[in-house]
């Protein structure tokens, strides 16, 4: 049986995991992977910040809701902007106070 992987590995995508691999591959060298990838430095070293974000957005103990977690890693994935996913963030903590508060009173009666 195949064991789980961490949450970190989980959340890169494909294209992550090859770039990953290509990094290690390279011994680390940016300047190996921008002639590899034909970019400049500061694009590669922007795709590498994202995946370090990314790693760390779901590799976080901090965070234990799931929701809290995706949005995360959309924002470090570069797909919903910051403050979009605190306004969402909000939203989602309203709704499970309001659930909360709702499940309190019906106990009460």
């Amino acid at each position: 049986m195949k064991e789980p992987q961490p949450p970190w590995i989980e959340a890169l995508d494909e294209e992550d995991r090859q770039f990953l691999k290509r990094f290690v591959l390279s011994s680390g060298s940016l300047k190996a992977l921008c002639d590899e990838y034909g970019v400049s430095y500061p694009t590669l070293r922007a795709r590498l910040d994202r995946l370090i974000a990314k790693v760390q957005a779901a590799d976080d103990p901090k965070v234990a809701d799931s929701f809290q977690r995706k949005l995360r890693l959309l924002v470090a994935d570069g797909k919903m902007p910051p403050a979009l996913a605190r306004e969402l963030w909000k939203a989602h903590c309203t709704v499970i106070d309001e659930g909360m508060k709702q499940k309190h009173d019906r106990a009460l009666v």
